[in-house]
């Protein structure tokens, strides 16, 4: 059972220019980034959602739901619980709720389009929130997160979990692979985003007003013996995150074609026999006091 909220102010407001997208976003909402996201949260399920399981009633917020990718997997570890599932982007909505009628179709999901920053909700209205790859993208991620603590009521819990590409190490590892790589931090970094976020979760949360904030790092490492990870994670998720951003590494004058799709080749080479590839992501839990 599905509802959906959104007032003709929440979808101005939510709106980026002429398209209800984000406009910090800088993968893009094109049909290959989305399954580029089913891909990630499919491949990453059991690494990135373990241990966390709600009691079936809890109202539960997932702040910037995107696509649905984490969405199915944290109703399918929580049947029962009350979600409400928000993002600024009606087409990233709109296929989250697809996703969602296909995978859980007895799951109660309230879908609301707006600004997490702008929440129309009452003060304590959440038991938990979840948040999952989106703080990277925000300007002010402390502000963000006052703002979920907001909604959370007093003992509440908030799960936070970001990456950090500063964490990807590699073999074979060219020069121009990392030079490929740090062009994607720098366009975040461009769009008011950080792509190294993972490692500030704890004083981020922290300096949000959250209390007892424990990181846990949760480590990818794909090789011969993991042949599912190497093209789950290092091809379909990574290397194509990475690729994703041709144009707009171009189109900013931070590379040339032959330089980029250099980088690029060397990047595939880990996924060949004998390379491998390594990057953590940061789970972070916190209560509200």
């Amino acid at each position: 059972m599905t509802t959906e909220t959104a007032s003709p102010k929440d979808r101005q407001d939510a709106a980026g220019p002429g398209h209800g997208y984000a406009p910090d976003y800088v993968h893009g909402y094109s049909e290959t980034e989305a399954h580029r996201l089913g891909d990630q949260a499919d491949t990453l399920a059991e690494l990135l959602h373990a241990g966390t399981a709600y009691p079936a009633g809890s109202r539960v917020l997932e702040a910037g739901c995107g696509v649905g990718a984490q969405t199915a997997h944290l109703l399918a570890a929580s049947p029962g619980v009350l979600l409400t599932a928000v993002d600024v982007s009606a087409e990233s909505l709109a296929r989250a709720r697809a996703r969602v009628a296909a995978e859980a179709p007895t799951a109660r999901v309230t879908w609301h389009h707006g600004d997490l920053h702008r929440l129309p909700f009452p003060d304590g209205a959440f038991d938990h929130v979840f948040v999952c790859f989106v703080l990277e993208h925000l300007a002010d991620p402390v502000a963000a997160l006052t703002a979920l603590r907001r909604v959370l009521r007093p003992g509440g819990t908030i799960t936070v979990i970001e990456g950090d590409h500063g964490s990807a190490f590699f073999h074979p590892q060219g020069p121009a692979a990392r030079d490929a790589v740090d062009l994607l931090v720098r366009l975040q970094a461009a769009a008011g985003g950080d792509a190294l976020l993972g490692r500030r979760l704890y004083p981020l949360l922290t300096e949000a007003g959250f209390r007892d904030v424990a990181v846990r790092p949760r480590t990818v490492h794909a090789d011969g013996a993991r042949p599912a990870l190497v093209e789950g994670f290092t091809r379909r998720t990574f290397v194509a995150m990475v690729e994703a951003v041709r144009t707009e590494a171009l189109a900013a004058g931070l590379t040339t074609p032959d330089a980029f799709d250099h980088g690029i080749a060397e990047l595939r080479r880990t996924a060949e026999p004998g390379g491998t590839f390594h990057y953590t992501f940061f789970k972070a839990v916190a209560v509200n006091p």
